[in-house]
C-alpha cells in the first residue's frame, strides 16, 4: 500500500474521531471505492476497531424498517450510545448511487451529533456490498459509534448476508402479510435473533405471532440453538410503542450470545470469511491480469493447437506468475 494512501487514510480516521463528518464520510466513500482505495482505509481502521455491537435489521420492503430504525435511534440516544447507520439501499437505475429515502425518513436524527447515518448502494466494487459493509461498519466502529445499526432493503440472498454481517440480526414483520410465512421461506428464520412484529396497531397481529410460534417449533425440533428463543416483540415504529422493549430484547440477544461464547464465535467466522471474499477478490485480480500479455497468448495457441489441457495451461500461468 502507498504511504501517500496511508497517511491519508490516518489523517481521516482522527479528523473523524474528533468530529470531523466529512472525514467519516470520505472515509466511507473510499470503501465503497473498494479495490486498493478501500485496503487502504482498512489498514488503518481495522486495528482501532472491535469494540462497536452491530445490529442488522431485515425484512420485506415496506415493513417499516426506517421508521422502526429511527424510533430505536431516539431510544439508544436516551441511553447515551453514539450509534450509527448503514442503509443499505438499492441502485439507483439512473446514477448508480444509493436512493436516499432512508436517510429522508430518519431526517429527525440529521443535526444530533451522536449519530450517523450513511446509505450505500448494491453495486459497486469486486464483492459488492459482501465485502463493503463490514469494512464500513469498522469505520464507522473506529471513530466512536458503539452502535451500528445495518438496515437492508429488502428479502433475499444480498439481504440475508448483509444481516449476516451483524453480531444480532433482527427481522421485520407486518400482521397480516404473511410476512412471516415469507421471512421463513427466504432463510431469514436461521439469522434471526430477535423478531419484531411492526404496525402492531393493524389487525392480524395475533395470528402473526402464531405463526411465528410454529416456525420457532420446528426450528428447534431441528436442533437450532435450543439456549435461545428468538423473542416476539410487537412494535408500532411511527409512535414509538414497544421500541424501548425491542431494544431491551435486542441487549438480551446480545448479552446471550455473549455470556455463551458464541458471540466472539460469529465475529471469529465473520472475519473468516471475510478473508476468504478477499483472498478470492485477489486472485481475480490475479487472472485478469494474467489473461493478457505475450505468455497468455503462448498459452492460449498451445490450447487452441490441441497440445495443451487448459487445467495444465493456467497451471503454467499460474506458476510464470
Amino acid at each position: 500500500m502507498p504511504r501517500s494512501r496511508s497517511t491519508d487514510a490516518a489523517r481521516l480516521l482522527a479528523e473523524g474521531r474528533a468530529g470531523d463528518r466529512a472525514a467519516i464520510a470520505r472515509l466511507l466513500s473510499l470503501v465503497e471505492q473498494g479495490g486498493d482505495a478501500a485496503a487502504g482505509v482498512d489498514a488503518v481502521v481495522f486495528p482501532e476497531s472491535g469494540a462497536a455491537t452491530t445490529i442488522g435489521l431485515t425484512g420485506s420492503p415496506g415493513a417499516g424498517k426506517s421508521t422502526l430504525v429511527s424510533a430505536l435511534l431516539a431510544a439508544l440516544r436516551v441511553r447515551d450510545h453514539r450509534v450509527a447507520v448503514l442503509a443499505i439501499d438499492p441502485s439507483s437505475p439512473f446514477s448508480g448511487g444509493a436512493i436516499l429515502g432512508d436517510r429522508v425518513r430518519m431526517s429527525d436524527h440529521a443535526l444530533d451529533e451522536g449519530v450517523f447515518i450513511r446509505s450505500m448502494a448494491t453495486r459497486g466494487h469486486l464483492g459488492g456490498l459482501a465485502v463493503a459493509t463490514p469494512q464500513a461498519a469498522r469505520v464507522l466502529d473506529a471513530v466512536g459509534y458503539d452502535r451500528i445499526l445495518v438496515e437492508t432493503v429488502g428479502v433475499g440472498q444480498v439481504e440475508v448476508e448483509v444481516a449476516g454481517e451483524a453480531d444480532v440480526t433482527v427481522v421485520v414483520v407486518n400482521p397480516g402479510w404473511g410476512d412471516a410465512v415469507q421471512a421463513n421461506k427466504a432463510g431469514l428464520m436461521e439469522v434471526a435473533d430477535v423478531f419484531a412484529v411492526n404496525k402492531a396497531d393493524r389487525p392480524g397481529v395475533s395470528e402473526t405471532r402464531r405463526d411465528l410460534e410454529q416456525m420457532l417449533e420446528l426450528s428447534a425440533s431441528d436442533g437450532t440453538d435450543a439456549d435461545w428463543r428468538p423473542p416476539i416483540v410487537s412494535t408500532v415504529a411511527t409512535t414509538a410503542d414497544g421500541v424501548v422493549e425491542l431494544w431491551d430484547a435486542i441487549e438480551g440477544a446480545v448479552a446471550h450470545l455473549r455470556g455463551t461464547g458464541a458471540l466472539d464465535e460469529r465475529r471469529r467466522d465473520r472475519l473468516g470469511a471475510e478473508l476468504q471474499r478477499v483472498v478470492t477478490a485477489r486472485l481475480a485480480e490475479r487472472a485478469g491480469a494474467l489473461s493478457t500479455g505475450p505468455t497468455y497468448e503462448e498459452a492460449l495457441g498451445e490450447v487452441l493447437g490441441r497440445r495443451l489441457a487448459p487445467w495444465r495451461a493456467a497451471d503454467r500461468l499460474l506458476d510464470a506468475d
